[in-house]
């Protein structure tokens, strides 16, 4: 047999995706279908939720991913069942096997004594001629006569088998090597690994007595199937950096008469000691490492997805930080020896005056700083808020400002936003294409501006990676990282809206169906021939054709005569919309915002077999609120005056704060230091907490007491029971 006749079917993928997710496979299938002709998740979640019931952004993405999963499954199927077809190997019942196979552990597991390997000691030992003997041990069906009369006709030294003994260890290294290779059993150790194997961490050699970060793992060890994700990356890395070694393995007493068991025949023989020596050496030089590699990269690919969906989770929250909006702020990028940068921008970001002030260490220059205050907000009285940056130097400007708005009796407000990624920023061909005729300090504190003004439109310029809410983000799986942060994106961009003639190709390239190149392409459009009149003018652009526009339009804002340009409402449903107001004697114009004649609109009336109460129910939610903002309204926290480092820290203090980054472990929250505190998960509040996420994201403004800090360490304990 040397060929894979008949083909491989594939899957009912919606029947087996909607098992998986707990859907109807009907809705299954048209999300596979809308997704295989081109539609993006967040259009489809919006756009077409007649054809999907409704079903949210998150399981669309999810029926994405699972549908990948089994196409690559299935494509290996069919790659693994060609290979061991080429080798004559292939049976009817070996096909069956795989084609049942629902994991590629599984799949591999059946495929092993087929993969093409490098020569191995069963390899020579068959070279040698000991094959038959291996078969012939394997079998266990001999009762009587020695072993060594069996093998004697085996010795050949022209082969190199010198003697009975060398043509035992042969046939057991063949024996061996079969025993390893067979998936039941393989899959026995894995699963005795899992349940009752354990993590062992301990200091690399010569690490023992260095203090690091690692040192809580120096002598430690966890059960396998309790270990947390971030134990794992840290013990991972620990190893990296050269502090730590670590293995993994299941109590040996217990996994090697478990494969005895399996190997064994019931019924005794000649070759029972043989057998036995054979499994001990299957374990010992090849199964435990093979099932150690095996399971440590499952922990890792697990870690992996753990540690990426609460870096996604914190991403999300960050990106959706409520906005400051379309006012001019006042931006300072704070510093000791080089002084703090400021800079004033418009009601959109764009750069109006930009300075440098010494108010902090060595210079102190206070008086010089206020003249500069004095003069810029004589000059920009609209200004409505100072944002400064939470870096070096960051506490002390803020309270100076503070303390100079108070002076001056200044409606602005003073707000410390997080600077990181601003430096990344800054010296990134974005910025450069931005703000070419300044360097890279204006443009850190342009960056802390406009992230005032709206976190969305800046941060999505820098990678999710640099702007500080993950862990171990360095360490997962980077594909896998950057397509999940990607689509977190996605769903913040197209959820919140894009004005199209305002927004930075950054912004756009984020739009549901563009991508970096039309994004720069819209904004050159609009640059030689000035903004957009209505989202019609987009299909002008070049390479923005009608696939492109559908997916899009419904996700561009633009202010012109038509209002529901300006709308979450689809093109496609513009001349729904002018019916239903003409059915009321209204124009599109008088039905926007008035809530109380849009919800007698009979919405039955307008159902039709590819309009259903979904579309319509948005609709008419967009009419009496178009455009809205999905985003919290802005508050900002406001920290102790008192409290600058962790040096005015005191046990017991209760101090606000903001969190961060939240992990498995707990949260993480500015309190004004310079270092953010840790709130163990167990501290979070009065009763049990599962996952912090639950209760804390990214943003929230806290007030927490001070448990304990160290200096040294500069780690600070911080709980939010009873505060």
């Amino acid at each position: 047999m040397n060929e894979l006749t008949p083909p491989l079917s594939p899957p009912d993928y919606a029947s087996v995706i909607a098992a998986e997710l707990q859907l109807t496979p009907r809705i299954v299938a048209a999300i596979i279908e809308l997704l295989d002709e081109g539609a993006t998740v967040p259009f489809i979640a919006r756009y077409r939720k007649e054809a999907t019931g409704g079903a949210e952004d998150f399981q669309i993405s999810q029926t994405l991913e699972r549908l990948q999963f089994h196409r690559d499954l299935f494509d290996r199927k069919t790659a693994i069942l060609q290979s061991i077809a080429e080798q004559g190997k292939l049976t009817p019942e070996l096909r069956r096997a795989v084609e049942a196979t629902e994991t590629k552990t599984e799949l591999e597991d059946l495929y092993l004594p087929y993969r093409p390997k490098r020569r191995t000691r069963a390899t020579i030992a068959r070279e040698k001629g000991l094959g038959p003997l291996a078969d012939r041990m394997w079998d266990q069906r001999d009762r009587s006569g020695t072993v060594g009369e069996i093998a004697a006709s085996f010795v050949n030294a022209e082969k190199g088998v010198r003697d009975v003994a060398q043509a035992l260890q042969l046939a057991r290294d063949i024996v061996a090597e079969r025993i390893v290779e067979t998936a039941p059993w393989r899959a026995e150790i894995r699963r005795l690994t899992w349940n009752k194997g354990r993590v062992f961490a301990q200091a690399a050699k010569g690490k023992r007595d260095e203090k690091s970060k690692f040192s809580d793992y120096y002598d430690y060890s966890e059960p396998v199937s309790r270990i947390p994700s971030h134990r794992v990356l840290a013990i991972l890395r620990g190893e990296s950096e050269g502090f730590l070694s670590h293995r993994i393995l299941p109590d040996p007493e217990e996994a090697k008469p478990l494969l005895q068991r399996q190997v064994l025949a019931r019924d005794r023989s000649i070759w029972d000691d043989e057998i036995k020596e054979a499994t001990q050496d299957a374990y010992d030089r090849l199964l435990s490492a093979q099932i150690a590699t095996d399971v440590r990269a499952e922990l890792k690919v697990s870690a992996d997805r753990e540690a990426i969906e609460v870096f996604a989770t914190n991403l999300r929250e960050l990106l959706m930080a409520s906005p400051f909006g379309t006012r001019p702020v006042m931006a300072i990028d704070p510093g000791f020896r080089t002084g703090c940068k400021v800079v004033i921008l418009g009601e959109t970001g764009r750069l109006l005056e930009h300075g440098v002030v010494y108010p902090t260490e060595p210079r102190t220059d206070v008086k010089g700083t206020e003249a500069a205050f004095d003069r810029w907000f004589g000059a920009h009285p609209e200004i409505a808020a100072v944002a400064v940056g939470n870096g070096t130097g960051g506490r002390e400007t803020f309270s100076m400002l503070r303390t100079y708005l108070k002076s001056r009796n200044s409606t602005a407000q003073a707000v410390m936003v997080n600077e990181s990624g601003a430096s990344i920023y800054s010296a990134s061909e974005t910025a450069r294409a931005e703000l070419p005729d300044h360097d890279v300090t204006v443009r850190g504190a342009v960056s802390i501006g406009r992230r005032l003004q709206d976190p969305l439109g800046e941060l999505v310029k820098i990678d999710p990676k640099s702007i500080g809410v993950g862990q171990y983000q360095h360490d997962v799986d980077q594909k896998l990282l950057r397509a999940k942060l990607d689509d977190v994106v996605v769903s913040c961009v197209n959820r919140v809206g894009v004005d199209a003639n305002t927004a930075s190709a950054p912004l756009l390239r984020y739009v549901s169906g563009l991508g970096a190149k039309l994004a720069g392409a819209i904004v050159a459009h609009r640059d030689e021939h000035g903004p957009f009149p209505s989202r019609q003018s987009l299909k002008k652009v070049a390479g923005l054709g009608a696939k492109t526009f559908e997916q899009a339009a419904g996700f561009l804002r633009i202010q012109g005569k038509n209002p529901l340009d300006n709308s979450a409402v689809h093109p496609e449903s513009y001349a729904l919309v002018k019916a239903m107001a003409a059915g009321l004697g209204r124009s599109v114009s008088e039905l926007i915002g008035d809530k109380d004649t849009v919800s007698t609109i009979d919405l039955q009336k307008f159902v039709s077999d590819t309009i259903g109460l979904y579309t319509l129910e948005d609709i008419t939610a967009e009419l009496v609120k178009p455009g809205r903002d999905p985003r919290e309204e802005f508050a900002a926290t406001d920290f102790r005056e008192d409290v600058h480092e962790m040096a005015d820290l005191r046990e017991g203090m209760v101090l606000n704060g903001t969190v961060t980054n939240v992990t498995h472990f707990g949260a993480f929250v500015d309190i004004g230091v310079h270092q953010d505190g840790l709130v163990h998960v167990s501290q979070i509040a009065n009763r049990f907490v599962q996952n912090p996420s639950d209760e804390l994201h990214v943003g929230q403004s806290v007030r927490a007491r001070v448990l304990e800090f160290d200096l040294g360490r500069r780690r600070i304990s911080l709980t939010l029971k009873d505060v």
